[in-house]
């Protein structure tokens, strides 16, 4: 179960993070969710499909790495094999929470990055790292990416432009693997659209982006 935690200086003060890739570490899942600003960062590594989300009432952008739950296909014994990481995936293990309009970074205290060895949260007199400034980073841009989603989905969903597919393929290993009840783009109903509803999903994809001071830690303890 997660154990989060508003961060702070003081009671987080010997914080370290272990940033290195595993299947120890967590790393061994089959997709994380994206969002249509990262989609040109990911697109080159990683099929971008889409997926029902876990309560079956709208549908939600993956970048997927396996063909099963537990599988990653880019960890190997060095780490993971692509320049770019996904944010939900580089982010942990912090999240944001919020206390009105102010945006907390909050961690998981029973995460498996979590300990004394690795990156440092806080400097020794309690100013913040350039790890944890990097940190802020991913989560407001993710924060700034999950407000455009609904307004993308829903304008997927007018159009009808998702359709399920099966993909088979044969690993090197001679492993057959079928991938199934994931979506993608319908591409002759993409193409078929005039310049209006073109228009109209690109402003679904940023219509509901707005400026967010970046997430903050507690300085003291809350």
């Amino acid at each position: 179960m997660p154990n989060p935690q508003l961060l702070n200086n003081v009671q987080h003060k010997d914080l370290h993070i272990r940033t290195h890739r595993s299947a120890a570490l967590g790393d061994d899942v089959m997709f994380a969710t994206t969002f249509p600003a990262e989609f040109r960062t990911l697109q080159a590594y990683y099929p971008l499909v889409f997926r029902k989300t876990d309560d079956g009432t709208s549908f939600e952008p993956v970048a997927l790495f396996g063909f099963e739950q537990g599988e990653n296909l880019f960890l190997d014994e060095q780490g993971w094999d692509a320049p770019e990481i996904p944010l939900m995936i580089e982010r942990q293990p912090f999240l944001i929470g919020r206390k009105g309009e102010e945006l907390l970074v909050h961690v998981d205290m029973d995460h498996p990055r979590v300990g004394e060895l690795g990156e440092a949260v806080f400097l020794p007199h309690g100013g913040v790292t350039e790890y944890l400034e990097r940190v802020n980073s991913v989560l407001l841009t993710i924060h700034q990416g999950m407000q455009s989603l609904p307004g993308f989905i829903g304008a997927l969903l007018e159009h009808e432009l998702l359709e399920g597919f099966t993909f088979d393929i044969e690993l090197d290993d001679g492993s057959q693997n079928r991938l199934a009840g994931f979506y993608t783009i319908h591409e002759e109903r993409l193409a078929a659209l005039d310049g209006a509803a073109l228009a109209r999903l690109h402003k679904g994809a940023i219509c509901r982006r707005r400026t967010w001071p970046s997430p903050r830690c507690r300085s003291s303890a809350a």
